[in-house]
């Protein structure tokens, strides 16, 4: 059993039938869930021969800070290690209304949008629900606050690990646990009709958030793959089934690309498809990658293209740009990393 990924019923199912007590299930789960420690030796409630048999039976699979990197703009990069010794990496970033913690879904990614530094570093493994949890775990002993919000918009596409996904939000969410409210979680997703539609009849609470990037197919296929399986107008149905169904906001983010698809044209046509969707667009200054070819578009464009959806009804925000100087986009700092150790081969 992977003990970071079980609810506190596996434990004690699991206990059981190791003929441990069944009230140590309750005060592990606390450990690791409200106390967020990753060694049982730090498990002082319990004897040390039974920490050692857990040690033994459920080892704690939790991420391990390689190296943190911090913005001048207060930003924090995370690059962390896995059991298996691969490396994901999240940000926290501190907005007036506390810390947003930005975690990894999957080791890599396989959906190989042509801007994302992610896809570039090939694709490994879905992550646990565990090892997606501790990110958020050192995130909040890291910064010695409470984590207000947490966006899967990290390394992966979490519509690609789904169970595993909704693991991780129903122990993120367990009065047990950190009790996070489930309105301030973001879940992220390129496009997986799929995920999207699993995740409409689940009713959650959480804000869906559709990468969009786009107004149209031209753009779109040249840039994420996945919109030949799904194309932009099917993709907009889709979400506005899933507003009427949930009544719950969408959110869809669009990366400014210079010369590719911020354009004036590009906004009004964006618009008009969004019209009368319950909705919102966040536009996001793309930072540079070193692979990518693709630059990010001047604030005067940015402006310019904000202000048309604006005036066209469309509720709309500029995203703060944070982190630039550590590398804060998706991936970068895996890439960096497994370029320095001589790279591998991945599927």
């Amino acid at each position: 059993m992977d003990i970071l990924s079980a609810t506190q019923a596996e434990i004690l199912a699991a206990f059981k039938e190791n003929s441990i007590q069944s009230f140590r299930a309750k005060q592990v789960y606390e450990w690791l869930h409200k106390k967020l420690v990753t060694d049982y030796d730090e498990m002082t409630n319990l004897p040390k021969s039974m920490r050692e048999t857990l040690s033994e039976l459920y080892p704690i699979n939790s991420v391990k800070a390689e190296k943190i990197f911090t913005a001048e703009d207060g930003t924090v990069k995370a690059l962390y290690s896995l059991s298996d010794g691969d490396f994901v990496e999240s940000v926290i970033m501190k907005y007036k209304y506390g810390y947003t913690v930005c975690v990894s879904s999957q080791v890599g990614c396989k959906m190989g949008c042509a801007f994302c530094a992610s896809t570039l570093g090939g694709f490994k493994r879905s992550l646990t629900a565990g090892e997606i949890l501790s990110q958020v775990y050192f995130a909040q002993k890291y910064v010695g606050e409470r984590i207000s919000h947490v966006v899967l918009m990290g390394m992966g596409e979490p519509m690609d690990n789904f169970d595993n996904v909704m693991r991780f939000i129903e122990l993120l969410t367990d009065e047990n646990g950190l009790n996070l409210s489930m309105r301030n979680i973001s879940l992220s997703t390129c496009g997986i009709p799929s995920g999207i539609e699993k995740l409409m009849q689940k009713h959650l609470q959480l804000t869906l958030s559709i990468s969009l990037h786009a107004p149209n197919d031209e753009i779109r296929n040249k840039i994420m793959p996945v919109n030949k399986i799904c194309s932009v107008d099917e993709l907009l149905n889709i979400c506005r089934r899933y507003t009427e169904e949930t009544s719950r906001r969408i959110s869809f983010e669009y990366s400014m690309m210079s010369g590719v698809n911020d354009s004036d044209d590009n906004a009004r046509e964006l618009a008009s498809k969004l019209r009368g969707m319950l909705c919102h667009v966040n536009l996001i200054p793309i930072n540079e990658v070193e692979e990518s070819p693709f630059k990010p578009s001047p604030p005067s464009r940015i402006k310019s293209f904000s202000d048309i959806l604006a005036q066209s009804g469309i509720s709309v925000t500029v995203r703060r740009k944070l982190g630039s100087d550590i590398d804060a986009s998706c991936g970068q700092l895996r890439l960096k990393e497994n370029r320095d150790r001589g790279g591998y081969k991945c599927s």
